[in-house]
């Protein structure tokens, strides 16, 4: 890992994709968040007010790491940095896109679901990347496989990932941190149910730091090899 960024997010083991619409929605949704002990966003640019509320956490939240998700064109790449943005996710691997972020001096994870896609990765200079999705493509034995020939590389599993099997990814040495929805569902943000996003947040940070007599359990750090 080449940036405190990504160091943080690899220490917060869980990064939730966020679908809001707006600046209040956004800043309600960080609060939650930050109640539950998770103070890091992927805000998704899926609804037409992710960038105010974007630029509003950025700007009124500063604990909380906030990351800009479904970034698949340069123009993009600038827009959400300008607002604010501190890492990026993007679902798939488009050079242009990864360039740009890299010209910004931000960190892109984009997403990858084959080896040829690694390939591009590392020649592009990416160690973090987005295994997407991650569900689909074979989950933690896709972690396992993939990883195996590309021993620096880092991933961030995402799609599929729930409170079930949190525990499978992120016992992989390859995996960095886990992206997720299931904390922060787009219902339960139109309901406004902020106490019960902050107690599945809440339960979701305790599942990420298993207990061994009453101290946290180490990830072990990738092997170079």
């Amino acid at each position: 890992m080449d940036t405190p960024v990504l160091e943080r997010i690899g220490a917060l083991r869980i990064v939730p994709v966020v679908v809001v619409d707006g600046a209040e929605e956004g800043l309600r949704l960080a609060d939650a968040l930050l109640a539950g002990g998770l103070p890091v966003a992927e805000i998704t640019l899926r609804l037409p007010g992710a960038l105010d509320a974007l630029a509003a956490v950025a700007a009124e939240r500063p604990d909380v790491l906030v990351g800009a998700g479904t970034v698949v064109t340069e123009r993009q790449v600038d827009e959400v940095v300008d607002a604010g943005a501190t890492f990026l996710v993007s679902p798939g691997l488009h050079e242009p896109v990864v360039r740009r972020a890299q010209e910004r001096g931000v960190p892109i994870l984009p997403g990858v679901a084959t080896a040829s896609d690694l390939m591009r990765a590392v020649a592009l200079g990416l160690e973090v990347v987005k295994l997407f999705p991650a569900g689909v493509v074979g989950g933690p034995a896709a972690i396992k496989a993939l990883g195996a020939p590309f021993p620096r590389v880092r991933f961030m599993p995402t799609g599929g990932v729930g409170a079930t099997n949190l525990g499978d990814y992120l016992a992989l040495p390859a995996v960095l941190a886990a992206g997720g929805s299931w904390m922060v569902e787009r219902s339960l943000v139109t309901a406004g149910d902020w106490d019960e996003i902050t107690r599945r947040t809440r339960e979701a940070v305790a599942l990420a730091a298993p207990q061994r007599d009453g101290e946290p359990v180490a990830v072990p750090a990738r092997q170079e090899v």
